[in-house]
This record gives C-alpha cells, sequence and structure tokens, in this order.
C-alpha cells in the first residue's frame, strides 16, 4: 500500500512539474493528500 502511495505520488511530481511555480502546487496537492489519508 505504501509503495502504491509512494508511486502515484512520483507519477504525479513527474507529470504534472513542468515550471518551478508547478513544484509548488504539486508539493500543495500531496499535502492535501497526506492529509487526507491521515484522516481516514
Amino acid at each position: 500500500m505504501k509503495k502504491l502511495f509512494a508511486l502515484c505520488i512520483t507519477a504525479l511530481i513527474l507529470t504534472a512539474c513542468n515550471t518551478v511555480s508547478g513544484i509548488g502546487k504539486d508539493v500543495q496537492k500531496v499535502g492535501q493528500v497526506v492529509q487526507g489519508a491521515g484522516g481516514k
């Protein structure tokens, strides 16, 4: 499960980060996903 989660995050970062400002948005999205997963 953790490997799948890490793979999804890596894929998200690699496909969505086209610019430096995009990296900040992606980090924010990852934080939201982690918060959502922690709340369950």
